[in-house]
């Protein structure tokens, strides 16, 4: 997991954010071992991706659905978990999905799971349960 962490650092320093300035890192851990990263990149009209999906999309075209944990590394002074839209997309591949956030400055790592982050989640077992058919 370190290897992740180290990514989303390293890809942070990408992120396309000319709007906000804050610059976002992700890096997701596959179940096989396999690393992608993303940062967030901004467009004028806000149509802006997190780093976190620009992580996982970038290992779903890569043919990878499972996984293990996600890196988010954020230039601030406190850690920053992804946003509602982000544990949304986590937790649509594993309630399990361990979540790693890191502040560059800092030496500690805050680890926390996708299930704390979204309790009562909509996940798709809801799906599979609910369906009339």
């Amino acid at each position: 997991m370190q290897e992740a962490i180290q990514r989303s650092a390293e890809v942070m320093k990408q992120a396309h954010c000319p709007y906000s300035d804050f610059r976002v890192g992700s890096a997701v851990l596959c179940d096989d071992g396999s690393i992608f990263k993303g940062c967030n990149v901004e467009t004028c009209n806000h149509g802006s991706i997190c780093a976190e999906r620009n992580a996982i999309t970038t290992a779903i075209s890569e043919g990878y659905r499972k996984f293990k944990a996600i890196a988010v590394c954020a230039e601030t002074n406190t850690f920053t978990s992804p946003c509602g839209s982000c544990r949304q997309f986590i937790i649509e591949f594993g309630s399990d999905t361990a979540v790693y956030l890191k502040v560059p400055s800092r030496p500690e790592v805050l680890v926390t799971n996708i299930q704390e982050l979204l309790p009562l989640s909509f996940t798709p077992q809801n799906l599979r349960e609910n369906t009339h058919r």
